[in-house]
């Protein structure tokens, strides 16, 4: 019976909504380690940032009704005002504060004239371009007003949320516990390169390729090493892992061959099938299945399918059952620079280099075809998405872009 395939777009409004899981545990840190985790709670400020109206830059606070229609008045400079060392006396007319960047304006002072635009006269200066009214002054709370949220529950911590964090009083801060996640390789061919290569076998890409793929700061990893080709093995594997794990991923066996047993395994264990066969190239032979609390993913054996599967799949369901939300893996619009014949109603990911010339950037394909050539994964800069419901692609026509995270900033 020939099996309907399930689009790209259906099968991650079925995963999302499939992802129901009840209140995580949380876990607090030090914010210094807090980078990429995801935050448990909103967090607003206790005070404004800067606190109080202070100078952008280095030069004289004065008065603007001192010296408005005034250039040719001396000023008198009285004092000093450094960041941290504010300067508190009370100011008369035509008088200024030699102040640098950081530090709190005076009382009675409203812009900063900087260095370059005064001449100093022994203890006085004149001014030689006029400010405007609050010109190089920082209003208290620019950065951030009093009960302002900083982060929001669910956000992913980035090294400028740790800036702000710990710039606005906070050294700890609650997160999400890390989830735990196994994966293996299933075949009677997949070997681990550490043994021997014998006739007809082949070493193990995908559990090296997938551990490295997900090693991130939300993860534990759990590597369980290469599952046979036996049913009652393979189903024991998959109750084991579920026991202990959020999500369980193994590669091999996915298909619907004598020696794929993923699909009875999943049943034999009373999985639920989210999905299985996506209308995608590569990457259609997936079955994706939840036990209880657990998500199971039976990715291709091919490598470049199950890279593609775990961009394009895993990797967005993870941030959600991490504690954020599902999101469709970024991408931008670019013109192709090649042309390309395909298949009506399956969606095509080619790997692919952006070349600019001339202030253009362009999509050309990348490295050899074939869902198990991993070398057409190397130095590529993304995938370019090929829409299941065109037949030819020509040179020019705006394509979706999905970048590699290794070529972003």
């Amino acid at each position: 019976m020939e099996v309907t395939l399930t689009t790209i777009i259906k099968a991650r409004e079925l995963l999302n909504n499939s992802i129901n899981f009840p209140k995580k545990k949380i876990e607090k840190v030090k914010i210094n380690n807090a980078i990429d985790r995801i935050s448990a709670k909103n967090i607003k400020s206790k005070f404004n940032l800067p606190q109080t109206k202070n100078s952008a830059v280095d030069g004289y606070a004065i008065s603007y009704y001192d010296i408005k229609n005034n250039l040719t008045q001396k000023y008198q400079v009285v004092g000093i005002a450094k960041a941290g060392h504010p300067f508190s006396k009370k100011i008369k007319k035509n008088q200024v504060i030699e102040i640098y960047t950081g530090a709190i304006m005076p009382k009675g002072l409203d812009c900063v004239v900087m260095h370059e635009n005064t001449k100093r006269i022994g203890k006085d200066i004149k001014i030689i371009k006029l400010p405007e009214k609050g010109l190089n002054v920082r209003p208290a709370g620019e950065n951030v007003r009093i009960n302002e949220k900083i982060i929001e529950k669910g956000k992913k911590i980035t090294a400028p949320y740790i800036g702000q964090l710990s710039a606005s009083g906070n050294s700890e801060i609650e997160v999400y516990k890390k989830l735990n996640v196994s994966i293996f390789s299933t075949g009677d061919e997949v070997i681990s390169p550490t043994k021997n290569l014998k006739m007809g076998q082949i070493y193990d890409a995908n559990r090296p390729m997938l551990l490295s793929m997900l090693n991130n700061k939300n993860i534990n990893l759990n590597d369980e090493g290469i599952v046979r080709d036996d049913l009652e093995i393979l189903t024991k594997k998959y109750e084991k892992s579920i026991e202990r794990n959020d999500l369980v991923i193994s590669s091999g066996g996915a298909s619907d061959g004598i020696e794929d047993h993923t699909q009875n395994a999943l049943k034999k264990i009373g999985a639920k099938l989210i999905f299985w066969q996506l209308a995608i190239k590569p990457g259609k032979p997936i079955a994706v299945a939840k036990y209880k609390k657990t998500l199971i993913f039976c990715l291709p054996g091919n490598p470049v399918a199950a890279y593609v599967c775990c961009k394009l799949l895993i990797k967005p369901a993870i941030e959600k059952i991490s504690g954020t939300n599902f999101h469709e893996p970024f991408h931008v619009f670019l013109p192709s620079g090649f042309e390309h014949k395909k298949r009506l109603g399956r969606t095509e990911f080619l790997r692919c280099k952006i070349v600019t010339k001339n202030k253009t950037s362009k999509i050309f394909l990348h490295g050899r075809r074939g869902a198990g050539v991993i070398s057409s994964l190397t130095d590529a800069d993304g995938l370019v998405e090929l829409p299941n419901d065109i037949k030819n692609v020509k040179e020019g026509q705006l394509l979706k872009f999905l970048p590699f995270s290794d070529i972003s900033l």
